[in-house]
């Protein structure tokens, strides 16, 4: 009887994966086909998807560039495409994209809102990619919140350094008055310090310097603010002041002051119990009521510190849900350390809990960057309320979905990207096991 060996004496050669699970086909059949009821919707999605693709990419791309009318538009689709084709009239944003951008600011100085946005990219590198960004640059971002508004509403140089100087005063502020009667007066110095400043004595430096040494550029009335210019304004000033405002208005909440603490839960949930476009209102019409006569409050000034607070009072909740979600060792761990209250939140709990809220934030700024086409209700000739006029307009009345398409492509362009950063930021930050 002959013995059969079961077990291998020798090993097989490596063999590549089977085609159908890796690659493409691989990535096909573990994605979209992996159960009869997979399969189905797969095909159904399809077929929708070339339903609806067939009809708008010919109505996208069998358009007029070139025509003066919506009349004439559709005179030269006739012609080109056939009497019942139906394209875009792209011709409209040809016309009016200048507009769209600039609302009706003087086209003489397009270079300054120009040079303001792209200052702006730069200001925002030290902060958003550090890592390739020389840190001396932190200095510009410092400042360019007052040079990029002196460069879009003009003006005496004066004012937007009295204007940093009151931020100065407060860190001097703070630096004297820590020492003697402890940081928490430290802080309330160094915030009110800057504010008597900007009310008292900013103006009479401001106008007492520029009689002396006139400097200055050619201003510009916010009236004439307008367009994708108007948003990005309204969106980048909420978006910046409502961060450092939320977690102060966070920390409020969570302190053991009682008078502290009932401010801040008192104007949080009063904020967050109004309608956006009610607090415009109140920033348009009813805050002047309560001026004294022949006071000057600039509109988009009103609108920007409403917007701000709107956004602040959501960026807080957001900071306190990520300061409850952090472990309470943390907070031993800096007690054991021996920090103080305001270097253990800036240090050790501050840094943790901002990372936690990413997705909250970054929703939030999204949320309120879309919410500045509501200041088309007060007047404000934001791109939605610009969309009104040129519709307005005989020679483009009945023009609908080119106009709102494109502007609902530069609002997905925005926020699509703050999406895909705060993805990218959250990935870089990741310290947990996969």
């Amino acid at each position: 009887m002959s013995e059969v060996s079961f077990v291998r004496t020798e090993m097989l050669p490596e063999q590549a994966p089977p085609a159908t699970t890796v690659g493409f086909v691989g990535w096909i059949r573990h994605n979209l086909f992996t159960g009869w009821f997979n399969s189905i919707a797969t095909v159904l999605s399809m077929l929708v998807i070339y339903f609806v693709l067939s009809k708008i990419l010919p109505w996208m791309f069998m358009s007029s560039w070139s025509a003066g009318s919506l009349h004439e538009c559709r005179e030269a689709i006739a012609a080109a495409y056939g009497e019942h084709h139906e394209g875009a009239c792209w011709a409209v944003i040809r016309e009016r994209w200048i507009q769209l951008f600039f609302g009706f600011y003087p086209s003489e100085l397009y270079w300054r809102p120009i040079l303001a946005f792209f200052s702006l990219f730069v200001a925002l590198g030290p902060v958003l990619f550090a890592e390739y960004v020389p840190k001396k640059l932190i200095w510009f971002t410092a400042i360019f919140p007052f040079f990029g508004a002196w460069l879009l509403w003009g003006g005496s140089i004066w004012v937007p350094i009295s204007a940093i100087l009151g931020f100065v005063l407060g860190y001097v502020a703070y630096r004297v008055i820590t020492p003697i009667l402890g940081s928490l007066a430290g802080v309330i110095a160094a915030a009110a310090v800057p504010v008597l400043w900007w009310i008292a004595l900013a103006s009479l430096f401001a106008s007492s310097l520029e009689s002396i040494i006139p400097l200055g550029i050619e201003a510009v009335e916010s009236r004439k603010f307008g367009g994708f210019m108007l948003s990005i304004t309204i969106g980048v000033v909420a978006i910046f002041g409502s961060l450092p405002l939320g977690i102060v208005l966070a920390l409020g909440r969570q302190s053991d002051l009682l008078i502290v603490k009932a401010l801040c839960v008192g104007f949080i949930e009063f904020i967050r119990g109004v309608p956006l476009i009610t607090l415009l209102f109140v920033a348009s019409t009813l805050l002047n009521i309560f001026l004294p006569p022949g006071t000057n409050f600039d509109i988009i000034l009103r609108v920007l510190i409403m917007v701000t607070l709107f956004a602040a009072a959501y960026m807080a909740e957001v900071v306190r849900g990520g300061l409850a979600a952090l472990p309470t060792g943390q907070y031993e761990a800096a007690d054991a350390l021996g920090l103080d209250y305001w270097k253990a939140q800036r240090l050790i709990i501050m840094p943790q809990a901002l990372k936690i809220s990413i997705p909250g934030i970054v929703s939030t700024f999204i949320g309120v960057f879309k919410d500045t086409t509501l200041v088309s209700i007060i007047a404000l000739l934001d791109p939605l309320g610009l969309l009104a006029g040129i519709r307005a307009d005989s020679n483009w009345n009945g023009i609908v979905w080119e106009l709102y398409g494109f502007l609902a492509l530069i609002f997905f362009i925005f926020c699509f990207s703050m999406s895909r950063y705060s993805m990218y930021l959250e990935r870089k930050l990741q310290t947990g096991h996969q």
